[in-house]
């Protein structure tokens, strides 16, 4: 059974910078793309950004130039480089494995085949 395990969360103040990561129990090419979302309370989950398993990646417009997704084949992990952070950035970060491409995960319309169980990003002003 694949699993998925993020980390590297935390508290910040607006401006800095964190890296989340997913670490996947077991490598597979059954996928289009994977994702990281965020969700606060009283909001639906979100695409925060998504890679396709070629590693072409796309970006939520909020993020662009902010964030950037990256994956190592070779340790079976995703990551997700924060920079300029916000405070509207805080929330629980998941990442997943979809079954749609990485530019339309990212406006919502996505599928997903296997989700983690978040790491809480805090960023104060």
């Amino acid at each position: 059974q694949v699993t998925l395990v993020e980390s590297g969360g935390g508290s910040v103040q607006t401006g800095g910078s964190l890296r989340l990561s997913c670490a996947v129990s077991k490598y597979t090419y059954t996928f289009y793309s994977m994702g990281w979302f965020r969700q606060v309370p009283g909001k639906e989950r979100e695409g925060v950004a998504a890679i396709n398993s070629d590693g072409t990646v796309s970006y939520a417009e909020s993020m662009k130039g902010r964030v950037i997704i990256s994956q190592d084949n070779a340790k079976n992990a995703l990551y997700l480089q924060m920079n300029s952070l916000k405070p509207e950035d805080t929330g629980m970060y998941y990442c997943a494995i979809l079954n749609q491409t990485a530019d339309e995960v990212v406006v919502g319309d996505y599928e997903t085949k296997y989700w983690g169980q978040g790491t809480q990003v805090t960023v104060s002003s």
